[in-house]
């Protein structure tokens, strides 16, 4: 039963994992975002109070 050789199917994914873990991520890491995360001030914002007429 040729399927049983572990032989050519070893080969074929350590090859796999190899072209996987080499080529792969640098082309995803590469990729950049449009809208890049801009850091928010740590100061509070100053908000107002609001002049309700009630009558």
């Amino acid at each position: 039963m040729p399927q049983l050789n572990p032989a050519p199917w070893l080969a074929i994914l350590v090859f796999s994992w190899l072209v996987f873990l080499t080529i792969i991520p640098p082309k995803v890491m590469a990729h950049t975002f449009p809208n890049e995360p801009t850091l928010k001030s740590t100061e509070k914002a100053k908000t107002e109070s609001w002049n309700w007429p009630w009558h």
